[in-house]
């Protein structure tokens, strides 16, 4: 996939797979604008279908995490720096003078981008090190670990503009902390601490400033480490059982374990609780003959 700087953030990978999304503009408390949107969702197209990348890693720099998009009306130089092509800008600019247009540019821009994050099969930390507010706390909240800085704030804050969570913010709240916390949340357009946050439960973890990266870094290899297949086969199933009954999620995972229980890390994991030593999994992902190393002689589920 692609490394380096697009139109207000910048990209790298680090072993073992691990990819960095850093929010770089500070001035602007890495606002977001239409292109910066439209760069994140083939970013995280290419990473999830790279094997190479295994987790991904939003942070901020500066202040804040993302406060948002930008309103400000300083954002033109992000686009000037990287111009749409003149059919796709006039496109955008019909968009905002009539009705279905502001429905069509919210679909395919800011609510694609939560979507594309969210069905995502491989893990993504958000490390909040500021300010997340609106479009940035929602992008927070698609993610599937979020740990925090004491200095982080996060709300939604849309009505104090007199406008909605259209990015599906109210959606993401209702799901981590239910109807009445969010209704408090939203209505009475509340940005938290980092504690509060962690009390909401919508945060994980909270930790001074200085340890956030490394943190951050340190869940990211752990989860890395871990057997790729069952873990994005598993993170479709949590999200799927928090929609499905109960009979629906146990078909769900039945077709899934079809899948994960033939893999080379079925049979490492049990071979390696035998011999009493650590995994080694995602050989599959070590280039070629890793895998038919992997699964020499190992024994499968159900087998004495």
């Amino acid at each position: 996939m692609k490394t380096g700087d697009f139109r207000g953030f910048e990209v790298r990978l680090e072993e073992p797979g691990i990819v960095w999304i850093t929010f770089n503009e500070p001035g602007r408390l890495n606002g977001m604008t239409v292109p910066m949107k439209r760069d994140l969702i083939e970013i995280l197209a290419q990473a999830e279908m790279d094997d190479a990348v295994r987790v991904i890693v939003f942070i901020g720099s500066g202040r804040a995490f993302s406060a948002g998009d930008d309103i400000s009306g300083r954002a033109a130089h992000a686009a000037a720096a990287a111009p749409l092509t003149p059919a796709i800008a006039e496109g955008f600019s019909r968009a905002r003078h009539h009705r279905l247009g502001v429905y069509a540019g919210l679909r395919t821009h800011s609510q694609r981008l939560n979507l594309a994050l969210r069905e995502m099969d491989k893990l993504t930390i958000a490390a909040i090190n500021g300010y997340a507010i609106q479009t940035g706390l929602s992008l927070a909240l698609c993610c599937d670990f979020r740990i925090a800085s004491t200095e982080a704030r996060l709300g939604s804050a849309t009505l104090r503009f007199g406008l909605m969570p259209d990015e599906g913010g109210h959606a993401l709240l209702v799901q981590l902390i239910g109807v009445a916390r969010a209704m408090d949340f939203l209505m009475r357009k509340r940005i938290v601490s980092a504690e509060e946050a962690l009390a909401l439960g919508l945060v994980h973890e909270v930790l001074p400033p200085a340890e956030l990266s490394a943190r951050a870094l340190a869940l990211a290899r752990e989860l890395a480490e871990g057997p790729q297949v069952a873990m994005r086969l598993l993170k479709r199933a949590i999200y799927q059982a928090a929609e499905l009954t109960f009979a629906q999620a146990l078909e769900d995972i039945a077709a899934r374990t079809a899948v994960s229980d033939p893999e080379p890390d079925a049979r490492e994991g049990i071979a390696a609780w035998r011999e009493k030593r650590p995994p080694r999994f995602n050989a599959w992902l070590e280039g070629p003959g890793g895998e038919m190393e992997n699964t020499a002689g190992r024994g499968v589920r159900g087998e004495a």
